[in-house]
């Protein structure tokens, strides 16, 4: 099992954030069954006012890049919700080119 720790920020706007977490209490079940047939195995997603923090636990062998990349193409439905999420998120300063959700560096593990 590998993990990730991705994030992004909300659009600044308390309306807007309140119907992102709002559909999150409630993904839609297309959404979620494409992100398990790319091999998630566990995703959580945490909120600090507008900060996103995500934690994706997936099979060995999984590739942010290329795995992420390919649920637009699994259902028509993971389409539509992208494009609404899209909506309510910002990408970071610190993204780097290509970036959505940024890559956070593991820098610290208590056994």
């Amino acid at each position: 099992m590998q993990e990730f720790v991705l994030t992004i920020n909300l659009v600044d706007d308390e309306t807007k954030i309140a119907q992102y977490k709002a559909y999150h209490r409630d993904v839609w079940p297309e959404v979620r069954a494409c992100l398990q047939d790319v091999g998630i195995l566990q995703m959580d997603i945490y909120a600090l006012g507008r900060r996103l923090v995500m934690l994706v636990r997936a099979e060995a062998g999984f590739d942010l890049a290329r795995d992420f990349g390919r649920l637009p193409s699994l259902h028509p439905r993971y389409r539509e919700w992208q494009e609404l999420m899209d909506a309510f998120q910002e990408k970071l300063p610190e993204a780097k080119p290509g970036e959505h959700w940024s890559s956070m560096d593991h820098i610290f593990h208590l056994p």
